[in-house]
């Protein structure tokens, strides 16, 4: 991983700078709905609690009444004619007969459940569906996956980036686990149920309890997605283990004579290609184990960078790399208070600018957008039609200039900064990723293949990138640039820079880049896409390729 370049800024820093202090931590653990859905359950708690105080209160009536009749009615029995012989005690009896007995049979027939449903069901139309809950088992996979995550390590809830008694910590359940590998397996995807139900196997195994699921169940899943992954002889030994729980499972006893005809079918061919001294090739089903089939080339150097892995930057490269104090050409505004500008990478060349929004401006913008937020969309290249995709896991809204002095403010700094024309530029997009949110590697260019990529805007192609990175990440969360192999890490309150075009307006494909997933805590960016228009005597053009 490439070293922190030399900042001489940090050296001077209290010569020419009053100190600040720290930008503190953001803890959101999730993002607009999720974050009222907190909420939503607080509140259902509290009306199943006020329903269950007035069960209580009612039972306890009932048992005072139960208590008090059956000391009388022990007494009354042992002489009925005499106890009757009292008027009194022939008065009660009717009475409790005639009244007392069919008030409490109201009172037994009361539905005290009445308040708690109806709030419940009010509340039900904003809980999530299943597509939701798909979504979140997916991103819990996704995160083991691109982090090479135990099954364990996930289910115990240690996490790279949480300490042991972080109070957020949580752990998963036999039922949970078991319910991950079920919706692997909806998805035919039989890696991810093989590695869930065996973790669930496990945790039943040393004595964790199941309110859903016995071991007989979780060995039929797993058995046939390991069957499924090719490895027969895995499969007949998790078979046998079912039937040796339940020896009359149908399709255990099945699968039994099936999985044994097949590896000794299996075995039979091996030992004839040994015979005819033949290299034996793996069977097709073979081909599946492990992770299903992907359609990202890149994806083994994407998630390296994303943990840290195969940065691509020598010692001598880095030893050209500094910080430094920067004043945009002595611009007026920061003559005296210049910004701190870092080298994160020299080709392309990526800038980082520290400490440039308040907290203060983070949460207004914060505010601005929470009610906004919707699934990000991108740009289909054949159409042109904003879509959702699969790739991009995010939320986001756009903020206009206009609709707050903060906003406008951020705009300008921009612009004062980069020395580029922002008024030509896109709206402020800002995007919170939450559980497992992710960018997958992409262009912010528009490419010769896609001519109108930004057409419909009439400002040119997108010359440059602006991203301000609005809350630190306990863990994940990197922008890696596949192509050159850099990563930078979110730091709240700073942004980085890059120019998506060469000066000859040619695309630079070194700018391939990815929003890696969050593994814990949360994601708050704001990006200000910089197009061609306005910027002709801003940076001028040249045929020279190699900034």
């Amino acid at each position: 991983m490439a070293q922190t370049p030399v900042c001489w800024w940090v050296l001077i820093h209290y010569f020419l700078l009053p100190s600040s202090s720290s930008a503190h931590n953001d803890f959101f653990t999730s993002i607009g709905q999720m974050t009222d859905l907190l909420f939503t359950e607080k509140d259902l708690v509290t009306s199943l609690k006020d329903y269950i105080r007035a069960e209580e209160s009612k039972l306890e009536q009932v048992k005072k009444w139960a208590e008090k009749l059956d000391v009388l009615s022990a007494t009354a029995t042992q002489d009925p004619e005499g106890f009757l012989g009292h008027p009194v005690n022939a008065f009660k009896l009717m009475k409790r007969l005639n009244t007392e007995w069919g008030e409490l049979e109201n009172l037994v027939l009361t539905d005290m459940s009445d308040g708690f449903i109806s709030n419940l069901t009010i509340q039900r139309q904003h809980f999530p569906n299943d597509d939701d809950q798909t979504g979140a088992a997916k991103a819990l996979m996704r995160l083991q996956d691109t982090y090479k995550l135990d099954t364990n390590v996930i289910s115990t809830g240690e996490l790279p980036g949480t300490s042991s008694s972080g109070s957020f910590r949580s752990s998963l359940t036999v039922d949970d686990c078991y319910e991950l590998g079920k919706i692997a397996y909806s998805e035919t995807d039989y890696y991810h149920t093989e590695l869930w139900m065996a973790q669930a196997l496990k945790q039943l195994d040393r004595g964790d309890e199941s309110a859903a699921v016995d071991a007989v169940t979780i060995l039929d899943y797993l058995s046939y997605s390991i069957y499924q992954q090719g490895e027969l002889e895995r499969a007949l030994e998790q078979t046998k283990r079912l039937l040796s729980l339940d020896p009359a499972h149908q399709r255990a006893n099945g699968n039994l004579k099936y999985f044994e005809y097949q590896l000794a079918k299996q075995k039979k061919a091996e030992e004839k290609e040994k015979k005819e001294g033949e290299q034996r090739e793996k069977r097709q089903v073979e081909t599946s184990k492990g992770r299903p089939a992907d359609y990202l080339p890149e994806r083994k150097k994407y998630e390296q960078l994303c943990r840290g892995e195969g940065i691509k930057m020598t010692p001598r490269r880095q030893s050209r790399l500094f910080c430094r104090y920067f004043d945009n050409n002595r611009h007026p505004l920061y003559v005296i208070g210049p910004v701190k500008q870092e080298d994160e990478w020299d080709r392309p060349r990526i800038l980082r600018y520290h400490n440039i929004v308040s907290d203060k401006e983070i949460e207004k913008v914060k505010e601005l957008a929470k009610p906004r937020l919707r699934r990000a969309t991108i740009s289909n290249p054949v159409t042109g039609v904003l879509e959702t995709a699969h790739y991009r896991i995010s939320k986001s809204a756009w903020l206009a200039a206009y609709e707050h002095p903060v906003v406008d403010k951020i705009n300008q700094r921009i612009e004062d900064i980069t020395g580029l024309d922002v008024t030509t530029a896109e709206e402020l997009q800002v995007a919170n990723y939450g559980v497992g949110g992710q960018y997958e590697p992409h262009f912010d260019f528009g490419r010769k293949d896609e001519p109108d990529a930004f057409k419909e805007l009439g400002t040119g192609n997108r010359i440059a990138t602006w991203l301000l990175y609005m809350s630190d990440v306990a863990s994940g969360g990197a922008t890696v640039f596949t192509d050159v192999g850099a990563a930078v890490w979110p730091k709240k309150g700073t942004a980085v820079f890059w120019y998506n075009l060469f000066p000859s307006g040619e695309g630079d494909y070194r700018t391939r880049h990815a929003a890696c997933p969050v593994l814990v805590g949360n994601k708050w960016v704001s990006n200000k896409w910089i197009h061609e228009r306005g910027q002709e005597f801003r940076r001028r053009c040249s045929l020279d390729e190699t900034a």
